[in-house]
């Protein structure tokens, strides 16, 4: 299969999984009211969800199943090991289409206002919007590719049944933090959320409702990621962490200064 035909593939779900949800988002309120949970304020603007947010809904979570049981790891990603990692790995899709979504709205505004003279009301705050979700996200894609900060100098030296001491704990310690976050933010998310508490803008995207549920979902997400790890990586060998090469960095900047170099004699 060719790369861009393989890409499209991996990606498709994830698109469709997008395109449901930023309706289902922006309209989640009529969700809300058809629930009978909703206020004054949202009673006079908005109407019970209809046949078409329903739709909207159902698509987004056929594509999210779709999208988890079709998700694969691509060429320098950390093969499949647990059945959560093919969940995080959709998160990573998806997260990759918001930041294309994120580029794609600054340059609008950039053409809007510098070209048309017509800056908008909803490009920034929209970017910082999904900007959040990507920052949110993003970690629990770097737990299932064990690809966040580690201090591996004394871990290196231990035994392999120490290592799973270690390991054991950390993974305890991210619970716990998981944990912490879901008893001390879940009360004040929830009424963020089932109020649909806006910005205060002019655009007024409804940024604390979603942002707040969102910190504890991706908190929670990472810490079962770190679980599934723990429990993957539980019989594993001793693991050993190569020491940075000192020549081998040399020789890259000596290699990436060639390269600016020849391009500035070009």
């Amino acid at each position: 299969m060719q790369p861009a035909m393989r890409f499209g593939k991996d990606m498709m779900w994830p698109a469709i999984f997008v395109a449901a949800m930023m309706w289902v988002i922006w309209f989640f309120p009529r969700f809300i009211v058809s629930m009978g949970k909703a206020n004054d304020n949202l009673l006079s603007k908005y109407q019970s969800a209809g046949l078409i947010d329903y739709v909207f809904a159902l698509v987004a979570l056929v594509a999210l199943i779709m999208g988890i049981r079709t998700a694969r790891a691509t060429k320098g990603e950390i093969e499949l090991r647990s059945s959560f990692d093919r969940f995080a790995l959709f998160v990573s899709r998806v997260t990759m289409l918001i930041l294309t979504g994120v580029v794609g709205v600054m340059f609008f505004e950039v053409v809007a206002r510098y070209v048309f003279e017509r800056p908008t009301l909803w490009a920034n705050e929209t970017s910082l919007w999904m900007a959040g979700f990507i920052y949110l996200l993003s970690g629990l894609y770097a737990m299932q590719q064990r690809s966040h900060i580690s201090i591996y100098l004394v871990y290196d030296q231990m035994p392999r049944g120490l290592q799973r001491l270690c390991d054991l704990i950390s993974t305890g310690l991210i619970c716990l933090f998981a944990l912490a976050i879901l008893w001390g933010s879940w009360t004040e998310a929830a009424q963020k959320f089932m109020r649909w508490e806006t910005f205060g803008t002019a655009f007024d995207p409804p940024l604390p409702a979603t942002m707040k549920i969102m910190v504890i979902f991706a908190t929670l997400a990472i810490a079962a990621q770190a679980v599934a790890n723990l429990i993957v990586d539980w019989h594993r060998g001793p693991e050993s962490h190569g020491v940075v090469d000192e020549s081998e960095v040399g020789e890259m900047i000596e290699s990436a200064q060639h390269q600016f170099d020849h391009s500035k004699r070009a």
